[in-house]
């Protein structure tokens, strides 16, 4: 019998699998199913999505003969199966749902195909189908033989010597390529009073998108967050592109939402939780043109290293101020006067923290609320320096409580605004402080509601 575990790729459902069962007079039955779900060497799990006469069959007899195919090499294997029992909760089920969800989204059925149980079935024999033609190998060289245990401590090296959110984040990117081979990354981090992800870092795209939004729950990224479960598709090929569900506007200013960075047509794709402390931190999301570019040990070395960014990230932000550090005092009149020029108008919208320059649309949430705090302070009273731990007790910026998220919001927002190359400027002049510059003189209306 062969190993379920060598053969992990047959469980892709790249190509459909057939299911042939028999009734109580022996008369067969075939039908299609999206794939079988590996769960270890002697069992597999078959979503219950049947026709009513493969269901009737297996109930009759609890027996069942599937064929998988490896979507990469081609190898076709046919497994006899055993009915075990049915599950309508717990990590098998989970597990496979959120499969079903984004699958189902991808197609235009979101909300639709939804699993009323999976059965698990006991492997009797597993053999490989002998091919009508031998099928040509890859040659040794083509065949990736890299020690994904080995890269990940190499990065995970690289990212313990970051000693912030912003350069932790870019050395991961970094290294994904570098290392890896992943050339199309990005970084997305949780804004739970919204329900939205935001990306804050990205690389391989022709553009940034810092700001870029997707809600909880669509697609295949905001499914992971959703859920906290890895989802990796091997081939999107099978099925529609996924949709890129983006936070819509309120309404209020009538702000366009930021597409995503992304391939025109990407082959492959793997979404990551980033973990810690039972809190999402963010979500890593990698993606190819080519089918198969991420496989099972690709999953597992980011799934390692998604952890290391969540935890580094919330040692990160903790409070690095000096003990003795006080608000700097306000710029003498000749500074002030010095930052005159052009007008730069802004609009603040109260209602979704929405926030606009020269009527563009920049960003929204936190960070939106984040620049109205600098810009007032600039305005109203001259200040140019801001401490991270004023920022934080001041309760109408209406911060999260983790300590972490005004770090990410930060660099969002600088981030944002370096992209955008507009007349305002942040930057870090000292740990725990943030400095606002505007060309210009500073113009800021508030729209209550």
């Amino acid at each position: 019998m062969i190993r379920l575990s060598s053969i992990r790729d047959a469980f892709e459902g790249v190509i459909p699998s057939v299911i042939a069962t028999t009734d109580g007079e022996g008369m067969p039955n075939a039908s299609y199913l999206s794939h079988v779900h590996y769960i270890d060497d002697q069992h597999v799990a078959l979503s219950n999505q049947f026709f009513s006469k493969t269901s009737r069959n297996v109930g009759a007899n609890g027996l069942a003969t599937v064929m998988v195919v490896d979507g990469h090499s081609g190898l076709q294997y046919i497994l006899d199966l055993v009915y075990d029992h049915s599950q309508t909760d717990g990590e098998i089920f989970e597990r496979i749902s959120v499969h079903l969800d984004v699958t189902s989204s991808e197609q235009g059925f979101a909300g639709i195909m939804k699993l009323r149980a999976v059965d698990i079935y006991r492997v009797e024999d597993c053999r490989a189908v002998p091919p009508a033609h031998p099928l040509e190998q890859l040659a040794p060289a083509a065949e990736d033989r890299r020690d994904h245990l080995e890269l990940t401590r190499r990065l995970a090296e690289r990212l313990a010597s970051q000693v912030d959110t912003e350069g932790l984040l870019d050395t991961a990117l970094e290294g994904l390529e570098a290392l890896f081979g992943y050339s199309h990354s990005m970084v997305l981090v949780p804004d739970e009073e919204r329900m939205q992800l935001s990306t804050i870092a990205s690389r391989g795209y022709d553009r940034f998108g810092i700001g870029s939004e997707v809600a909880f729950g669509s697609g295949i990224i905001g499914m992971a967050a959703a859920t906290r479960r890895a989802i990796r598709i091997s081939d999107t090929r099978r099925v529609r592109r996924y949709v890129k569900a983006i936070g819509s506007a309120s309404g209020f200013g009538h702000a366009e939402p930021l597409p995503l960075p992304a391939l025109e047509a990407p082959l492959s794709q793997l979404a990551m939780p980033m973990v810690a402390q039972d809190r999402l931190a963010g979500i890593l999301f990698v993606e190819s043109e080519f089918p198969f570019a991420f496989r099972h040990r690709d999953e597992e070395a980011l799934g390692i290293l998604a952890a290391h960014l969540a935890l580094a990230m919330g040692l990160n932000a903790q409070e690095r101020e000096r003990p003795e550090a006080q608000p700097p005092a306000p710029p003498s009149p000749t500074e002030t006067t010095a930052a005159a020029g052009e007008p730069v108008r802004l609009r603040f919208y109260a209602r979704d923290g929405s926030i606009f320059i020269d009527k563009d649309y920049l960003i929204r949430g936190v960070p939106g609320r984040l620049l109205k705090h600098f810009v007032e302070g600039y305005v109203c009273h001259g200040r140019r320096d801001f401490l991270n731990r004023e920022i934080r007790r001041d309760r109408s910026l209406q911060l999260p409580d983790f300590k972490d998220n005004l770090e990410t919001r930060l660099i969002l927002l600088r981030r944002r605004l370096e992209e955008k190359g507009g007349p305002i400027r942040l930057s870090r002049p000292d740990r725990g402080q943030v400095r606002i510059e505007i060309d210009g003189t500073a113009e800021l209306e508030i729209v209550e509601d």
